[in-house]
């Protein structure tokens, strides 16, 4: 019979295979961090606040760019409004717990962490699912700030006359291919692509929220179109 610590084991090694994408994610988002001007405490801080690391990526990428306060909060909550149906989607398991509970549960969230907890809990009725869960949730936090504590010192040992612009643009890219898994996936891609371009130049680097936001509503319109078999 299952228990509550053989359940936390269990969620720590459903996501160990994960890991191998979010060390270098963490890593570079450290890097990044430092090259835009971010001082360590700075960056440590937001991680722990934000713990989203496309948002995160993106909002220091702004940073660097002198973008608008409106324009840098508007994007990081777009990029960030997946977990919205995430949360929607795990509410049920979790149903039965206190408020503050089920609060520090949705912080720890993760894209990797609600991939393997949804999987799990569908498909092998598991018991002690909150244990599960923050095994899960709780080794990525673990993980994530670890690595980007070795970006950020990565980040100081760089001399300053190196230009890292390129990474932030080539990890978005790389986790765009990897996100492309549906053809919503695709739609959404190919409109926020081509939104960036006929937005690009606009003040306040506004073409990357108004493409970002433009990018998750067409997906969800796509996704609601072709779910309902039309």
């Amino acid at each position: 019979m299952a228990t509550p610590p053989k359940a936390l084991l269990s969620g720590v090694k459903s996501v160990i295979p994960l890991l191998v994408g979010v060390v270098p994610f963490s890593l570079i988002t450290g890097l990044a961090s430092t090259n835009a001007g971010f001082t360590p405490i700075e960056t440590i801080g937001m991680s722990c606040l934000v713990f989203a690391g496309a948002s995160q990526l993106a909002v220091i990428d702004l940073v660097n760019q002198n973008a608008a306060e409106i324009v840098i909060i508007l994007t990081g909550i777009i990029i960030n409004l997946r977990f919205c149906m995430y949360s929607a989607s795990l509410a049920p398991h979790f149903s039965n717990l206190p408020f503050a509970t089920r609060g520090f549960l949705a912080y720890l969230l993760t894209d990797h962490a609600y991939a393997v907890s949804i999987v799990a809990f569908n498909n092998e009725r598991k018991t002690h699912k909150p244990f599960f869960y923050i095994g899960a949730a709780a080794t990525l936090w673990v993980v994530w700030q670890t690595s980007l504590l070795l970006g950020i010192f990565l980040g100081v040992l760089v001399p300053p006359g190196w230009p890292l612009d390129f990474v932030i643009p080539l990890t978005f890219l790389g986790l765009m291919f990897l996100a492309l898994t549906s053809k919503y996936a695709l739609v959404a891609a190919i409109a926020a692509s081509c939104l960036m371009l006929l937005t690009h130049g606009l003040p306040y680097n506004l073409g990357l929220f108004l493409s970002a936001f433009g990018g998750v509503l067409t997906g969800f319109w796509a996704n609601k179109w072709w779910g309902h078999g039309r």
